[in-house]
Order: C-alpha cells, then sequence, then structure tokens
C-alpha cells in the first residue's frame, strides 16, 4: 500500500498513485500567477485572471504586438499600464453601487492561509461576478477578501483604499508582477500553478505562464466549453493535455495488466506442462506395471515361451544330477525313456499307481467304523505329476485318470478305438488341439492362440468337456459358481455326488461299489478326481478324491494290507475343506452319436454350463 503525502489516503500500486494525484490535487490545486491566490479550479482560476488582471492581459496583448512589430518601449508603456489601472478603477467605482458580496469558499481558504505568512499579502482585490444564473447582468464590486478569519464577509473599500492597497503591494505593471514589501516573509517559492513547475523568481514563472500555458489564459470561448471525455473512463478533463496525460495513464495500467495476464499464462502453460510430464510418467509406470504383470500371468499359465513338457523334463534332471540326487547313469535312462514315451505319444507310466479302488474297498469293508456306507466309482489309476510337468500338469494327469477308467470300461471301447493307451502329456495337448480344429470351443481356442504343444499353460474344465465330447463321449458341465451357506462352503456340490453315485439303485451292503466313472472336479488354481463319497455316523459327508499333487510313492502305501484311517486323511475332503468360492465338475454319463456329437459341437461354441445353486 503507497500513502499521499498530500491527503494521507492509501492506494494500491504506483499507477493509481499517478492518478490520484492528477485528479485530486493536480487538477484542483491551481493558484494566480499574478496575486497569491490559490487552491481555484481551472474555471474559477480563468474567471479570476479574466476578472481581476484584465489590465494585465490587455498589456501582454500589447506586448506581444510590439515585440512582434520590433518597438518595445517600457517607459511608455508603464505610464500608459498605470493610467489605464486608475481609469478602470474609478469606472467601476462611479459606475456601480458598493455591494458586499460573500467570497468563494476557497478564497477564503487561501487568503486565511495567507494571513498567516505575510501581512502585506492580506488583503486583495479581485472582481467578482455572480454564478447565478437568475442574475442576467453581473455585478462588479470591489471587495476584501481577507478581512480576517472571524469575519464572515468582506469588507467594501471604496477607490482611495483599493489605491493604498495596489500601492502598498508594489503593483509593477510593466514586468507584470506583484512584488512585496521588504517586510513580507521572502520564503514564498514561485510555482507554476499548471505544471508545478518551481522557477527562481516571479518573473520567470509569469513568462513560463505566458509562453507554456498561453492557452488556459485565453479568453474562454464557445469552442474551448466543449468536454475532453475520456475515452476509456468517462471521465471529463479541463483541457486536450490534462486527457492526454489521464489516457496516458490508462495505457501505463493497462501495459501492467498484459504483463500480469501474460505471467499468468505463462504460469499456467508451466502448471499445464508440469501435468502433462506428470500424467505421461503415470501412464509408462502403469503400463511397466500392467506390462509385467502380464508376464507373471503368462509364466503362471505356462505361455511366457519357456518351452513345455520336454523341456522342464531336461531342466529338472539336470539339476538333480547336479544336486546329487540322480545318477548320470540314471539320468540317460530317464531320458531315454522320456524320448521314447514323447516319439509313441504314450505315458511312461513312471507316476501311476494302479489297485488303489480295491484297497480302498478291502479298508471300508474290515475297518472305517466311523463310517456308516461309502460309495466308490469304477475303477481307476492313479496319475500324479513328474518333473516335466510339475506345477502345470494337474488337469492333464486328471485326464489320465478319467481315461484309465474308461478304458477298463467295456461300454466305452468303441469310442475309444483310436486311444487304445494312456497318452502322454504332449499327446493330450496335441488331441485338444484337434479338437480345437474340428470347431470345439473357439473362445478357448483364441485364449491359448490354438497351441498347446510345446507351453505350460493350464487347462480347465472346458478343455477337458472339449476333448471327450470329441471323442464321441457324452458329459456334462455343471457350475457351482458360488457357496450354498452361509459358511461359504457348497453342501450342494455332495449332495449332487451323493445322487450321482447312488443312483444306479437300492444300497446293499457298507460299499457301494459302483460303475460310475470318476468325476472331473476344477476350482481356480487346481483340479483333483473325485472317486466316491463317505456317509458317515453323523449324518454328515466327505468326499474321497484323488489329488495328482500326490506322489505316487504316498499313494503306494494305501496298497498295504494293514492300511490304517490315517493314510486316508490326504483322501478324504470334508465340506469344511472346500472353501473355494466357485467349483466346477464334469461328468462322463454315456455316449454320443455322430449326429449327438454334431449338436454337442455347435453348443460348444457359446458354453452354457448347468449352473447350481
Amino acid at each position: 500500500m503507497l500513502i499521499c503525502d498530500i491527503c494521507t489516503q492509501e492506494v494500491h500500486s504506483e499507477n493509481d498513485m499517478k492518478s490520484h494525484l492528477l485528479l485530486a490535487h493536480m487538477e484542483q490545486d491551481a493558484c494566480c500567477p499574478f496575486c497569491p491566490l490559490a487552491g481555484l479550479s481551472y474555471d474559477e482560476l480563468n474567471f479570476h485572471i479574466h476578472a481581476a488582471h484584465e489590465d494585465i492581459l490587455e498589456v501582454w496583448s500589447e506586448d506581444e504586438q510590439n515585440t512582434s512589430e520590433g518597438i518595445i518601449d517600457n517607459s511608455a508603456g508603464r505610464r500608459a499600464l498605470q493610467d489605464s489601472d486608475t481609469r478602470d478603477h474609478e469606472a467601476l467605482i462611479a459606475d456601480k453601487p458598493r455591494l458586499s458580496v460573500p467570497s468563494q469558499p476557497n478564497e477564503n481558504n487561501l487568503q486565511n492561509n495567507l494571513n498567516n505568512e505575510c501581512p502585506q499579502f492580506s488583503r486583495i482585490h479581485c472582481l467578482s461576478t455572480s454564478k447565478s444564473s437568475s442574475v442576467a447582468q453581473p455585478t462588479n464590486t470591489i471587495i476584501d477578501l481577507t478581512a480576517g478569519a472571524a469575519c464572515s464577509e468582506p469588507s467594501v473599500y471604496d477607490v482611495d483604499s483599493v489605491r493604498e492597497i495596489c500601492d502598498n503591494t508594489n503593483f509593477d505593471v510593466q514586468s507584470q508582477s506583484v512584488t512585496p514589501p521588504p517586510s513580507c516573509d521572502m520564503d514564498f517559492v514561485p510555482e507554476c500553478p499548471f505544471c508545478c513547475e518551481v522557477k527562481a523568481s516571479l518573473e520567470e514563472l509569469e513568462c513560463h505562464v505566458k509562453t507554456e500555458h498561453a492557452d488556459l489564459l485565453g479568453t474562454p470561448t464557445k469552442d474551448d466549453c466543449r468536454q475532453y471525455e475520456c475515452p476509456l473512463c468517462t471521465l471529463v478533463c479541463a483541457n486536450s493535455q490534462i486527457l492526454e496525460e489521464h489516457v496516458n495513464l490508462h495505457l501505463e495500467e493497462s501495459s501492467c495488466d498484459e504483463g500480469a495476464s501474460a505471467k499468468t499464462s505463462t504460469d499456467q502453460n508451466l502448471a499445464r506442462q508440469l501435468q502433462e510430464e506428470e500424467d505421461h510418467q503415470r501412464r509408462a509406470e502403469e503400463s511397466q506395471r500392467e506390462k509385467e504383470e502380464f508376464q507373471k500371468l503368462q509364466q503362471l499359465f505356462g505361455l511366457d515361451n519357456s518351452g513345455g513338457y520336454k523341456q522342464q523334463s531336461l531342466h529338472n534332471m539336470e539339476r538333480a544330477v547336479g544336486r546329487g540326487r540322480m545318477q548320470p547313469m540314471e539320468f540317460h535312462l530317464h531320458r531315454a525313456q522320456m524320448m521314447e514315451s514323447l516319439a509313441t505319444g504314450v505315458d511312461d507310466g513312471r507316476t501311476k499307481t494302479s489297485g488303489v479302488i480295491e484297497a480302498l474297498t478291502r479298508y471300508y469293508r474290515n475297518a472305517a467304523h466311523e463310517v456308516t456306507r461309502v460309495w466308490l466309482c469304477s475303477n481307476l489309476d492313479h496319475f500324479s505329476n513328474s518333473s516335466g510337468d510339475k506345477g502345470w500338469g494337474c488337469g492333464f494327469r486328471n485326464f489320465q485318470m478319467l481315461l484309465s477308467s474308461l478304458l477298463l470300461n467295456d461300454a466305452y471301447h468303441n469310442c475309444l478305438q483310436a486311444c487304445r493307451s494312456i497318452p502322454c502329456i504332449p499327446k493330450i495337448q496335441s488331441m485338444i488341439e484337434d479338437a480345437w480344429k474340428e470347431g470345439f470351443d473357439p473362445q478357448g481356442a483364441s485364449h491359448f492362440n490354438g497351441k498347446l504343444q510345446g507351453t505350460k499353460a493350464w487347462i480347465g474344465a472346458c478343455e477337458i468337456y472339449c476333448l471327450l465330447t470329441s471323442l464321441q463321449l457324452k458329459c456334462r458341465i455343471i457350475d457351482f459358481h458360488q457357496p450354498s451357506s452361509s459358511s461359504g462352503t457348497h453342501p450342494l456340490l455332495f449332495d449332487w455326488v451323493l445322487k450321482y453315485y447312488a443312483s444306479e439303485g437300492p444300497v446293499v451292503g457298507k460299499v457301494v461299489c459302483t460303475t460310475k466313472l470318476p468325476i472331473y472336479l476344477q476350482h481356480q488354481g487346481h483340479s483333483r478326481t473325485i472317486v466316491g463319497i463317505e456317509e458317515r455316523k453323523n449324518n454328515t459327508f466327505c468326499l474321497l478324491i484323488f489329488d495328482p499333487g500326490c506322489s505316487s510313492e504316498n499313494m503306494q502305501k494305501l496298497l498295504k494290507q494293514n492300511v490304517d484311517g490315517a493314510a486316508l486323511k490326504g483322501l478324504r475332503k470334508f465340506v469344511g475343506s472346500l472353501k473355494h468360492k466357485q467349483y466346477q465338475i464334469v461328468a462322463v454319463d454315456g455316449t454320443l452319436s455322430p449326429e449327438g456329437k454334431a449338436v454337442r459341437l455347435q453348443d460348444s461354441k457359446v458354453f452354457r454350463a448347468e449352473r447350481i445353486p
């Protein structure tokens, strides 16, 4: 904030201070160049000069004319001016009666200040014209503007008093100046009332006013009465010069505003640029993070092009040799068996365990007193994961279990003419690719880009369904898409499995060996095979499940004669053990005719699983 030194008004900027000084002080604080009268507006000052100093203006006119002709007579001019002054005053006194007219407030204020500064200048005579529009003729009177601060109206003087005032003030007509007497205070500073320029003497001030501001001293005409209105703020100025200065102030403010606007625009551009750079960096980081997550998913599902069953088998056997868990001779033997299996397309059987269902039948007949009844599927072999498919081959191993049961069932011999032995995992991958080529599950084929061989891609219930259907086997997909109890379990899944195995007829005995095939069970991240279900004395049920993750060594423990319930702990799954959000099962129930296979082929383009609940 800036404070005006004259009136102590607060303004906000230098431009506002310039406007304030020009409008509040410079335009409203003019003083007479011929006498100490001050505090007038331009109109009042112009009127005062033409009324009180008309004789001086006439002398100026004559002086200018003589100067242009080259004839200047100072003494004659002085006498002519003195005679003219005397005649004018006598004529005014004789022409009008003496009236007492209230002076203007500005003149009173000025004179009060002059009384304190210089007593000799306490009386100033001027001609006052009434400003009332109701008076047709102006009334000229000789008045005393400075009769004293206590007097509210000026005193009236006669001609002798006027002459005495003029003599005491040492009025020099030739020089057109008022010379103060020697007793006057000489601290008076001659300053131009129009431009505030300070001069060394009153003579220089008069010459300056006459030469620089002659247009302000002339007699007003009709043309001079026109208003100088600012085109920007409609302010009316006294003359063109003031208007020009006022407009310049507007232009300076406008340039400052443009500078501020340009700075603001620059700041906005910088902020926008920084925001764009930040957004670009964030998008790049998100893209990199998505890429890394996608690579992790590809690696998790075996789609990272890191090789398939063969490459993983060789790599794991080499690591086993390096760590001393396998002899070099054993390495070469296993490698030769693997290469033969890949060449023939038949599984080498190193992870197969046969006779587990017969062992379970003996156990339930001789022990398991907590079990009321148990239903078992038809015979099958257990296949566990090997070093070549560990971590991703559970779906293929479950298909091998299901296929082993089908091959042992005479009802399905005709459908399995082209598959009379258990295929190895690369062969199963090739069989699924052939099913896609026939037109089964185009969405699944697109997901795997139509290729499984040479990859570690996981397969699920849809791929098992397509493969079995392509072999003309009638199967179903049942989707338990959400838990069927408040505890997050799936009791309806147990009910469905019980109905599936108990659908053959009346139950006889504690152990029911059915001709039903095992059930493929899929959940997020893993798959297993359901081979039976227990009904216990506490009216609860327990599924019997073969897990490919269980090693062949552990499965062979079930083949012992004196097996106990602890050995079955890995097979039993109670209702509280299955708490995944979603489960899917694939159950084989008969064969398909060529026409039925074509219908299933068409239906597989959009899978519609049976949903429970």
